[in-house]
C-alpha cells in the first residue's frame, strides 16, 4: 500500500515532465529548421542534402552543410535516435550553435557530439570549448588544445563499444544544464564536461561524409543532469 502511495505522489511530476517533451522535427517537413549549405550559395543546380524519406529526417552527407532550428536552447535533455542504413561514416549533433561558419567556411560555433561510426560521444570544439576528467590523455597535449584550425580540437570519448551493428538504431542522449554537457549513447556514458564556454544555442545536424537517418529527436527541459 505505501508503495502505490509512492508512486501516485511521483505520478504528478513524471506525467508533467512527459509532458514538456516535444519532436523538434514532424518528420513530413522542415518547418522550425533552416540549412546552411555552402555549396548552395553559389551554384543553383546544387541540391540539399537534407530530406524526408519514409518518415525519416535524412542527412545525404554531400554536399557538406548543417540543418539548423530556428529557435535557441538550453537547460535540456536531446534525445536522438539515428541509424546509418549503408557504408558508415562521420556526421554529428551540434549543440549551442551559434555564429554560422567559422571553422573552414562551414561548421557554426558549437559543440560537437560526435556520431562518426566507432567514435560516437567524442566532443569536437568548434570556436567553443570544454573541460572533461583526463584532458592530457583524452586530447594530447595542453600546449596543442585549441578551437580553430590547426589546434587539438578533439576530446575522446570513454567508450567505442556502445553502438550497434550497423543498419540498426542507436539513441544518443545529450543532456546541456549551464556549462555542463553530458552524453549517453544506448545508455552508456560516453562524454561529460563541465565549463564550456556557451550555454545555449541552435540545435544543428551535419552532413559531412555518411548517409545518417533520424527518426526521434525530441527536447525535453530540465534544470538538473542526470547522476
Amino acid at each position: 500500500m505505501k508503495k502505490l502511495l509512492l508512486l501516485l505522489a511521483l505520478l504528478p511530476a513524471v506525467t508533467g515532465l512527459q509532458a514538456q517533451t516535444r519532436s523538434l522535427a514532424n518528420f513530413r517537413d522542415f518547418t522550425g529548421w533552416h540549412q546552411d549549405v555552402p555549396a548552395m550559395d553559389t551554384d543553383s543546380s546544387v541540391k540539399t542534402p537534407f530530406i524526408i524519406r519514409n518518415g525519416y529526417m535524412v542527412s545525404l552527407a554531400k554536399p557538406q552543410g548543417h540543418l539548423i532550428t530556428d529557435a535557441s536552447y538550453e537547460n535540456y535533455r536531446l534525445q536522438v535516435e539515428y541509424r546509418f542504413p549503408g557504408t558508415p561514416g562521420n556526421c554529428g549533433v551540434l549543440v549551442h550553435a551559434s555564429t554560422p561558419r567559422v571553422l573552414y567556411g562551414m561548421f557554426p560555433k558549437s559543440m560537437e557530439c560526435q556520431l562518426m561510426h566507432k567514435n560516437a560521444g567524442d566532443f569536437w570544439c568548434i570556436g567553443e570549448d570544454i573541460t572533461v576528467p583526463d584532458m592530457e590523455t583524452r586530447r594530447g597535449p595542453k600546449a596543442e588544445w585549441g578551437v580553430v584550425d590547426g589546434k587539438k580540437r578533439r576530446i575522446k570519448n570513454l567508450t567505442d563499444d556502445s553502438e550497434k551493428p550497423l543498419g540498426e538504431w542507436n539513441t544518443m542522449v545529450i543532456e546541456c544544464v549551464g556549462n555542463a554537457v553530458k552524453v549517453w549513447v544506448n545508455g552508456d556514458l560516453v562524454n561529460y564536461g563541465v565549463n564550456c564556454t556557451a550555454s545555449k544555442g541552435s540545435i544543428a545536424l551535419q552532413a559531412e561524409g555518411s548517409e545518417v537517418e533520424f527518426r526521434k529527436i525530441d527536447l525535453t527541459p530540465i534544470t538538473k543532469l542526470t547522476e
